[in-house]
């Protein structure tokens, strides 16, 4: 699912926007990469999911095949494609 870019975020140690995104639909949920920037000028990388259109606060699990399938997704995204360089 395509969601608004840039939006914003908020952790208990720092705000900004998430500027780029990476996901791919699975049965069960929606694996998630998030170009985090931080209003102090950090970037980081969120590995996070979906679930029927809901942030998922649990761990991510993805195996061989789906994360083969995000990795694509992630080559047509510059900015995550560096983080992960």
């Amino acid at each position: 699912m395509k969601r608004k870019l840039p939006r914003k975020f908020q952790l208990p140690f720092g705000k900004g926007k998430i500027t780029e995104e990476v996901s791919i639909l699975c049965p069960h949920w929606e694996p998630t990469l998030q170009l985090l920037e931080f209003d102090k000028g950090e970037k980081a990388l969120r590995i996070c999911y979906y679930h029927q259109n809901r942030f998922g606060r649990s761990p991510l699990i993805i195996d061989k095949k789906d994360w083969k399938r995000l990795m694509k997704e992630v080559n047509k995204n510059k900015k995550i494609r560096e983080m992960l360089k």
